[in-house]
């Protein structure tokens, strides 16, 4: 099936995987990676790159039309914990990444598109446990707010110009492949690290601290799953929510324990907690269910048991 893909922002820690998983399905040629700086080896050696700022209009474009590109991933961002340091920073690379994807999507130059949101979007008085699909929102941080008005507007662009636009709303992603990018859950992927190398952890949230997470396998199968569906299925067109498991960082430690007895954690909590607190425990995601069939494949301990053996 011949089909030619971008990925912005191909080099972080879901941009990664996700253009691996394209370019196995699609061939290493019809999937073009693209970031502000190189990959991993891996990444790099397994088909074309290009330089790219995804706020740069006119060098987006060149892109796209030298390519003949079908579709875009736009996964480039700055994350929830760095977005507070750099809010206009990040303002303007969230926003404006979306608009000129979005526009070349209207024009015609761009068939569908990938966007990811966030539990980000959520804030402290959205129903925590559960949380629906519509509900109040008000977020409390700089990525929250961009990525709420990032929905607003590819439900905007999808109703006024039939832009075929997709997303889902990421919960925390835990991978052993590529390091995290300054997000408020990356102490989920940092706990294994250190376990392995340290036998402790210092935690940056408190110990009953409980949000949504996935293994980032099943975040791919999501990506893949959504962009697959008949236009018709996707009857959300802000952001899907997704979920898969949700536990605190003692119950990471207890998991821990049955491969590593002798791990021990303590919690220092910082300026994360306070963001960590404003989003929801739980998350229904009956609608990507139901719509485009969404169910997850790891739990907590099977996450354990493959980032443990994965990082050793």
């Amino acid at each position: 099936m011949h089909k030619s893909i971008l990925i912005l922002g191909a080099c972080g820690q879901i941009g990664t995987e996700l253009t691996l998983a394209l370019r196995e399905r699609y061939g290493n040629q019809q999937v073009i990676a693209s970031d502000i700086r190189e990959g991993s080896a891996q990444l790099m050696a397994s088909g074309p790159f290009e330089m790219l700022d995804a706020t740069n209009y006119g060098a987006l474009e060149d892109v796209v039309m030298h390519y003949e590109i079908e579709e875009v991933y736009l996964m480039a961002a700055m994350l929830s914990a760095t977005a507070e340091k750099f809010p206009m920073r990040a303002w303007n690379l969230n926003m404006n990444s979306l608009f000129n994807v979005l526009n070349l999507a209207k024009d015609k130059k761009i068939g569908k598109v990938f966007w990811p949101s966030s539990i980000a979007v959520f804030g402290p008085n959205t129903p925590k446990e559960n949380t629906p699909q519509h509900t109040i929102m008000e977020p409390s941080t700089v990525y929250g707010v961009s990525k709420q008005s990032g929905e607003r507007w590819c439900d905007y662009y999808h109703k006024k110009f039939g832009v075929d636009v997709r997303s889902i709303r990421y919960p925390g992603l835990i991978s052993w492949k590529t390091a995290p990018g300054g997000g408020t859950t990356d102490f989920a992927v940092d706990i294994y690290i250190q376990a392995i190398k340290e036998g402790k952890y210092s935690c940056f949230v408190s110990e009953e601290t409980r949000l949504p997470m996935m293994y980032m396998d099943d975040a791919i199968r999501a990506t893949l799953a959504i962009m697959d569906a008949d236009a018709e299925q996707i009857r959300v067109r802000s952001s899907y929510n997704l979920a898969a498991m949700s536990f605190s960082p003692a119950d990471m430690a207890a998991s821990i324990r049955e491969h590593i007895p002798g791990f021990s954690i303590d919690y220092e909590p910082d300026f994360r907690q306070a963001i960590a607190d404003s989003w929801p425990s739980s998350i229904d995601d009956s609608e990507a269910q139901k719509d485009w069939g969404w169910s997850p494949e790891f739990d907590l301990e099977k996450t354990t048991r493959e980032m443990l053996t994965n990082l050793k």
